[in-house]
């Protein structure tokens, strides 16, 4: 198992697990599902995407990117998505302690996630875990899939 930098060929299993996440409706922000046009796109513009790949199949992915521009540069933000099938074996920590190195390697000085589900608590209890700080909540921030609202808690880290 090795976690590298995406390539054009990863793109439909990468839009797959994506999408997965999106239509589930219960973490990512995002509503629309990606296509093979916009995937592409979407991909390339961060500014680093890791993928996990095992025996040629890949199983989850990372987005890394700036949180916002000029004094707040130094901030990044990141997302995750795993496949739903290798959930719950350790492959998400695997994926964001690779996401902390890249994003001090690409200079960045705090990942900072901003909208971190309240009851997301597998993520929750993975970045706490890894250090991450929780930072207050958002009450009413998510609007689930069932299209009820979920408080948020957004999570940093020092890089």
């Amino acid at each position: 198992m090795m976690i590298r930098k995406f390539e054009t060929k990863d793109l439909p299993e990468m839009t797959a697990i994506w999408n997965e996440i999106v239509e589930e409706g219960i973490a990512f922000p995002q509503d629309e599902p990606l296509t093979a046009e916009t995937a592409k796109e979407f991909f390339s513009a961060q500014s680093y995407t890791g993928v996990c790949e095992d025996n040629g199949e890949i199983l989850g992915l990372y987005i890394l990117h700036p949180n916002n521009v000029g004094r707040c540069g130094h901030i990044c933000n990141a997302s995750y998505a795993v496949k739903s099938t290798c959930r719950g074996k350790g492959l998400g920590r695997k994926l964001v302690t690779d996401c902390l190195e890249k994003a001090k390697e690409l200079g960045f000085g705090i990942l900072q996630f901003n909208a971190v589900v309240k009851t997301n608590y597998s993520a929750r209890h993975l970045y706490e875990s890894l250090g991450f700080t929780p930072l207050g909540t958002i009450p009413k921030g998510f609007l689930m899939k069932n299209g009820e609202y979920e408080d948020i808690i957004p999570h940093y880290k020092e890089l």
